[in-house]
């Protein structure tokens, strides 16, 4: 199987942006899902997004994050506005319903 490898995270103050990308074989799943874990917290729901690119958020980042894929790039995006120190957080991508591995995951933190 072609391992889910995210990217993007990093260090950035309150009401920053960044765009977290993760790359795999995305096309084979028809749900795709970013996920984020606090520390010492489990694993929680972002966003998703079908092949159809219907899109679901958690109400905690509605109208600041925005998730997208490029099939032809088998590349899954989630553009993050609008940061907040309570999105520091590692985050990973996987199927939304079927899951795969998970990935190492990608550290953002927002501080000043």
């Amino acid at each position: 199987q072609v391992p889910l490898v995210e990217s993007g995270g990093g260090l950035v103050q309150p009401g920053g942006s960044l765009n977290l990308t993760c790359r795999g074989a995305i096309t084979d799943f028809w749900s795709m899902a970013w996920y984020r874990q606090f520390l010492g917290t489990e694993r929680e729901f972002v966003a998703s997004i079908t092949n159809g690119g219907d899109t679901n958020y958690a109400n905690s980042v509605k109208g600041r994050f925005t998730i997208s894929r490029d099939n032809a790039e088998n590349t899954l995006y989630l553009q993050m506005n609008s940061l907040k120190p309570e999105d520091t957080a590692v985050y990973y991508c996987n199927g939304l319903h079927i899951k795969r591995p998970w990935g190492q995951g990608t550290q953002v933190t927002i501080s000043s």
